[in-house]
């Protein structure tokens, strides 16, 4: 039986536990509820909300089962491993050097060898989320501001303001082309801050984009980095999907642009990455800054004893990625399999009449129903993703949510479930749009 506790109404509490910078008053975080309130089950609620609005990687998950089935010694300490004692005791968060070294390794796997990185540089984090608020509160005090290309994760607005106190001033990107980020939108972000009085300490990237499901072409990303050097900022480059890009050789790393200009202003940036994505693994709360400051990763390494990853964890892992034979099949595979599953959406999508962004990486593709608007304003996006929330039962997430300056775009989540359940979402929003022409829009 629960404890009902009458709640006192003259307790005060701080600032930030009251601030609505937590941004989960958003349709981003709506959607979660109303999945969560009535999920499908092919079985059990076949009628049920599909959640499109999860960017989460179960593609190839059926890999690391058979690792883990084929290498049980990873994660119960058998022969050849760390003592239960020495991992049960171990709390140094530099963390375990041989699982630096793995991550380090990775990293440069997945970018094909054209980047490298230096173990005694990666610092860990409790998930990219972790990575991305605590590089903010290095880089920025309360009131400054960094800026970010719109459309952007929705979660940025928690990640990065919230705990932080600074602000987030938009570069607005448009469809006009692809939403790559151009040199003026980058200097009218920077006035806009000014005229605001904020200061601007930091660009913040993602690359691959998280929502558009596509990488930044390296003539932008040269751009971005000669405009926080000419403002002296510093640039964070979120790549946690760059293992995630269909074809290796189409994901360009700030860190290639740094090594082909032999490091020059290299100090001034910084990459988060995670292997939530990539390797599918968002529970085990695995997140990484990679920089090239001296001064931000001790600074970065002292912090991170706030958000420590599990000794245990670090083993299995380290095991895991040491193992080059896992990795290569893990990720050719892994691409492979994405780029059929966005195939899939985007062929049944099209059948359907609805066009998106032409996407190379991701676990999501950048869905365009601007032509169904009653209204091309952010109100009319709203009660169209809500016609689809309850209509269709189809979680996905609108682009006003993203900070998108264009009404009708949506992120569509396409990884996260089975074919079968993605090939029900594809009809559902097929007899959607055939009703839709049918009444005349």
């Amino acid at each position: 039986m629960a404890i009902e506790i009458e709640q006192p109404t003259t307790v005060e509490l701080s600032k930030i536990a009251v601030s609505k910078t937590h941004g989960e008053d958003s349709p981003y975080f709506a959607g979660w509820k109303a999945y969560d309130e009535d999920p499908y089950h092919d079985a059990e609620n076949p009628s049920g909300v599909i959640q499109m609005g999860l960017a989460e990687n179960q593609v190839s998950f059926d890999l690391l089962e058979e690792y883990l089935a084929k290498h049980s010694e990873a994660s119960i300490f058998g022969n050849g491993a760390l003592s239960f004692r020495e991992n049960a005791l171990f709390q140094d968060y530099h963390g375990l050097k041989s699982f630096r070294q793995a991550m380090s390794n990775f990293m440069e796997q997945i970018r094909g060898g054209r980047a490298k990185f230096d173990s005694d540089r990666v610092v860990l984090t409790a998930g990219a989320t972790a990575a991305n608020e605590l590089l903010t509160f290095i880089l920025a005090d309360p009131g400054d501001a960094l800026l970010v290309p719109t459309p952007y994760y929705p979660g940025f607005d928690r990640d990065l303001r919230w705990r932080t106190g600074v602000n987030i001033v938009p570069i607005h990107c448009d469809s006009s082309n692809n939403f790559q980020v151009t040199p003026d939108a980058l200097e009218s972000a920077y006035r806009e801050a000014a005229a605001l009085n904020l200061k601007v300490r930091a660009v913040l990237i993602t690359n691959p984009s998280n929502p558009l499901g596509a990488t930044i072409q390296l003539s932008v990303l040269e751009e971005i980095l000669d405009f926080a050097v000419r403002k002296n900022i510093h640039l964070v480059s979120d790549e946690i999907y760059s293992g995630s890009t269909f074809a290796s050789s189409e994901f360009i790393s700030i860190a290639e642009i740094l090594e082909s200009r032999g490091y020059k202003d290299s100090e001034r940036v910084h990459i988060v990455y995670s292997l939530s994505k990539d390797l599918g693994l968002p529970g085990f709360r695995v997140g990484t800054i990679y920089s090239y400051n001296d001064k931000v990763v001790t600074t970065a390494r002292r912090m991170s004893s706030f958000t420590l990853i599990s000794s245990q964890t670090q083993h299995l892992l380290a095991s895991m990625l040491s193992d080059k034979k896992f990795t290569e099949n893990y990720i050719k595979t892994n691409r492979e399999r994405l780029m059929k599953r966005y195939n899939m959406i985007i062929e049944g999508l099209r059948s359907a009449g609805i066009e998106c962004l032409k996407g190379n990486a991701g676990l999501f593709c950048w869905m365009n129903l601007s032509q169904l608007l009653a209204e091309p304003t952010r109100e009319g996006e709203l009660v169209l993703w809500k016609s689809i929330l309850r209509e269709v039962k189809l979680n996905i997430s609108p682009g006003s949510s993203c900070h998108c300056s264009e009404p009708g775009w949506f992120r569509v989540c396409f990884a996260n479930m089975s074919e079968q359940t993605l090939e029900v979402a594809l009809n559902r929003l097929q007899n959607f749009m055939d009703q839709r022409k049918t009444n005349g829009n």
